[in-house]
């Protein structure tokens, strides 16, 4: 009897694995398939072809004036002569130097409390959240170390947006776990109040708290009680925002299994510790995706201060569309505004993704 011969293990052929297999089994895999990827691969290059050609080969960069502009590409000489507005809204040109410290202390803070191996980051963090705000509105405002008054309705652009998303990411998110754990309470008068609270602020549109804020608040006020737009509108994104939070911080105290909760009970933990050391951690590590979403959607509604008369980075280039000297050139103004958006947007989901992955210990199948 003839032995077999056993050969040793072959690699897979070349063809089948990696990036070429994974291309033959999803886009080559028949020739119908193949015809439909070459022609939509086509009207892809395409459509990147044409975009790069007007953003970058045919754009004009260099100039002061509309005469400057070809008009065969982008215009980016528009967002140049009007960067300052983009960036700072109508702040007195003498006094951008406090505007600028405040974005340069914000790309300093950032990554410093973003990094896990920062000396001190908790010390930086407690710095940035309890201390930073105060100093840095005296520092925008003025009024204090001898610094001259700016008052709010100067304030614009980029400025605008980053404040009002700092401050509603930032206050909310802890209001928000306290309302999450007010409505999962035992007590029904205090369980009662959370949800009310929650399902009011939830049923309607935040363009409605903003109007609400800025144009009703004021009538309910005494006359001699006069507070300014800017923080009526902080509070309104703040409390509207909260209530969302609080529903995304719930879902991950409900996805908690029981069996946490009894062994905290176990050990003879308070209420308080056994939130704070062990449910609390695991319930937010959950909702990582959800949190940082709703923070996302945030940023992205700021736009919606225009309705109140405030000009956000948005409102600036809407603004500046409406120019005389500028007309027809609304395009590189939408693109511009889209581009700062997207950027912060991606850094955002980019960092959820990565804490996300950090602080996977398994409960994820």
């Amino acid at each position: 009897m003839r032995k077999h011969e056993f050969q040793p293990d072959q690699p897979p052929p070349p063809n089948t694995v990696g990036f070429v297999g994974w291309l033959k089994k999803n886009l080559f895999s028949s020739v119908l398939n193949s015809l439909v990827t070459l022609t939509l691969g086509y009207f892809a290059i395409m459509v990147v072809w044409q975009i790069i050609d007007w953003s970058f080969i045919k754009a004009d960069w260099v100039g002061a004036t509309r005469d400057a502009c070809s008009r065969e590409g982008a215009c980016w000489v528009f967002i140049k002569v009007r960067f300052e507005q983009f960036m700072f809204g109508f702040y007195p040109k003498e006094e951008l130097w406090r505007p600028q410290l405040f974005y340069f202390s914000l790309a300093v803070f950032l990554p410093l409390i973003a990094y896990e191996k920062t000396p001190g980051r908790k010390w930086i963090w407690l710095f940035f959240v309890n201390i930073y705000p105060f100093i840095i509105a005296a520092l925008l405002y003025g009024g204090f170390w001898g610094l001259t008054v700016v008052e709010t309705h100067l304030w614009g652009g980029l400025l605008v947006t980053l404040i009002i998303a700092i401050v509603g990411i930032v206050v909310s998110l802890p209001i928000g776990v306290v309302l999450a754990l007010g409505r999962r309470s035992e007590m029904p008068i205090i369980r009662s109040l959370c949800t009310v609270y929650i399902e009011i602020w939830r049923g309607v549109p935040l363009i409605t708290v903003l109007f609400m804020a800025s144009v009703m608040l004021p009538l309910f006020l005494n006359a001699e009680a006069e507070t300014d737009k800017l923080f009526r509108a902080l509070i309104g994104v703040v409390l509207f925002s909260a209530a969302y939070m609080a529903e995304v911080v719930r879902g991950g105290l409900q996805a908690i299994p029981q069996g946490q909760y009894e062994a905290a009970d176990a050990l003879g933990l308070t209420y308080w510790k056994k939130m704070y050391l062990i449910v609390l951690p695991q319930a937010l590590k959950i909702t990582i995706p959800s949190i940082v979403n709703t923070f996302i959607g945030l940023f992205k509604d700021t736009s919606l201060v225009l309705i109140i008369g405030m000009f956000d980075v948005l409102g600036i280039g809407q603004a500046a569309n409406t120019d005389p000297k500028w007309l027809g050139f609304a395009t590189e103004s939408y693109v511009f505004v889209a581009l700062v958006f997207w950027v912060f947007c991606f850094g955002m989901s980019r960092y959820s993704i990565y804490l996300e992955n950090k602080l996977h210990t398994g409960h994820k199948h």
